[in-house]
């Protein structure tokens, strides 16, 4: 895999400057490029410890190249984002052979599209669909009837279950899980969480001591997912209940998250690592979820709000609002609360020691 700085520059739409057929076999961080590196130095600050074997970098507008010993420089007006472009060029893959291994299972009434690939000890169930230019690695799972788009590419151990609908160019990592069972269990009787949630806490009584038992609610709906989505390692996404859970176009979701039975993700939301949505909820366009941020159940979530890190939503979110803490409150007031909360020590110490005084000057009995 080789490409000149030329070639690069073209590719990305950005401007190749110097020695612009400088051969390009991979990028490094600027401390470790060294021969047929390109220097990924793309602020002041990074530029600062180019290593004196670095020939080429992808630099920042304004930068003087030649100044930094550079022969060759690409210059992007927004760096960060040529990386996209710039990594898939240079992505080698995960070796995944073409065609379809022997030890997968297909089963004769599965639809498999043109130039897809099917690694070892795949399972492909009855009358799944399976887009042209796919590739499903390793031990993955297609179960009955579902569709996954063309383009679609799948890294081992992915599992997609039965009636799942998937769109074009899907990406799934190591240990996704699509199409699960929802978490719904009843009993018969008003169970004792029924009881403390109505109460918020205060009715006690102990119909928890009476040891009920849960009966399941089957999952009757399915999944549905729109085109360009990413889903990250382990992550899950529950069937709905009777209705399908969906996921809007453009939606990208980290590792280990959690999506739950009934909820509907609107396009280009962002759901970070660890964040749990609980069932029926729903989430506008453009929404961001920090890491670990948990979401309660049958809530919205407008357009375009943002929650940071590690925060816990109990209500309802209006479009555009920005997020942080538990509960989850406007991030200036978070903010302005918990300096408030690091000065409570010394307050509380200042006011005994004015109670003290008070109480000693006060008048006497």
């Amino acid at each position: 895999m080789s490409y000149t700085v030329g070639q690069i520059a073209a590719a990305l739409g950005a401007k190749a400057l110097g020695a612009a057929d400088i051969s390009i076999t991979h990028t490094a961080e600027p401390q470790e490029a060294g021969e047929g590196a390109l220097a990924l130095a793309m602020s002041p600050k990074y530029a600062q410890s180019l290593a004196p074997t670095a020939r080429a970098a992808m630099l920042w507008e304004g930068a003087d190249f030649a100044a930094l010993g550079l022969q060759a420089a690409i210059v992007a007006p927004r760096p960060r984002f040529a990386m996209a472009g710039l990594s898939a060029m240079f992505d080698r893959g995960q070796g995944f052979g073409a065609g379809h291994h022997p030890s997968a299972i297909i089963d004769p009434e599965a639809e498999i599209g043109e130039d897809v690939r099917i690694g070892p000890l795949c399972v492909i169930a009855k009358g799944a669909r399976i887009g042209a230019g796919s590739i499903i690695g390793p031990q993955c799972h297609i179960g009955w009837e579902a569709q996954i788009g063309e383009g679609a590419y799948l890294r081992e151990q992915v599992s997609i279950g039965a009636r799942v609908r998937i769109g074009a160019r899907f990406i799934a990592q190591p240990g996704a899980r699509i199409g699960g069972d929802g978490f719904s269990f009843v009993t018969p009787e008003p169970s004792h969480i029924e009881t403390v949630r109505d109460s918020l806490g205060k009715d006690e009584s102990s119909s928890a001591a009476k040891g009920q038992s849960y009966a399941r609610i089957h999952s009757l709906g399915s999944v549905e997912i729109g085109d360009d989505v990413e889903i990250g390692a382990n992550a899950a996404i529950d069937c709905g209940t009777v209705r399908a859970t969906r996921i809007g176009n453009g939606v990208k979701i980290d590792n280990l998250a959690q999506i739950g039975h009934n909820v509907v993700i609107g396009d280009d939301c962002l759901i970070c690592a660890q964040v749990g949505i609980a069932g029926s909820t729903r989430l506008g366009r453009n929404v961001v979820l920090g890491g670990q941020t948990g979401v309660s159940d049958n809530l919205f979530i407008g357009d375009g709000a943002v929650t940071g890190g590690a925060t816990k939503v109990l209500a309802n979110i209006p479009a555009g609002r920005v997020m942080l803490g538990y509960p989850a409150m406007k991030m200036d007031n978070h903010i302005e609360t918990y300096k408030a909360l690091r000065r409570l020590p010394r307050m509380m110490r200042e006011f005994a020691a004015l109670k003290k005084l008070v109480s000693k000057d006060g008048p006497s009995d």
